[in-house]
């Protein structure tokens, strides 16, 4: 066997207080928090100096987790633009599962989060939008409702 499962995501942001309030409202809830920093972690990630702060956020069902980070050293570097469009190389969404589409973006937008398009219909299976969160971090839901 070559892996037992997918453990986590890890997103960095330049708010991590912003983004624990962001994903809580989805949804998600916060399993830990640290702080990351000595030989072990600059050996681990490739980089010197790494003194950073993670929260561990789990799905309800507990299968699914996101580490969000704020690097404190080094500092965070942007690789291209700062809202990058969801055609963009790389890792560049997350999607959610919903009971209440529209309710979750009421209240996602309370933490500033924006519609990139519309909410649309794929035949009379989902209802699906994306929004753009905090730092950008582009999120995915979808509705069952066939």
């Amino acid at each position: 066997m070559t892996i037992q499962r997918m453990d986590n995501v890890g997103i960095v942001v330049d708010d991590l207080e912003a983004a624990i309030a962001f994903f809580t409202e989805l949804g998600m809830e916060l399993e830990g928090d640290a702080q990351i920093e000595g030989i072990w972690a600059d050996q681990t990630v490739g980089l010197d100096g790494v003194r950073s702060s993670i929260a561990m956020m789990r799905t309800p069902d507990g299968h699914g987790k996101l580490e969000l980070t704020t690097f404190h050293t080094p500092a965070s570097i942007t690789a291209g633009p700062l809202n990058p469009p969801p055609n963009t190389l790389g890792l560049h969404r997350v999607m959610f599962a919903v009971d209440d589409i529209d309710d979750t973006i009421t209240r996602l937008r309370r933490h500033g989060a924006e519609l990139l398009g519309e909410v649309a219909q794929y035949e009379n299976i989902y209802r699906l939008c994306y929004l753009r969160g905090p730092s950008g971090i582009i999120v995915a839901l979808a509705e069952r409702i066939g």
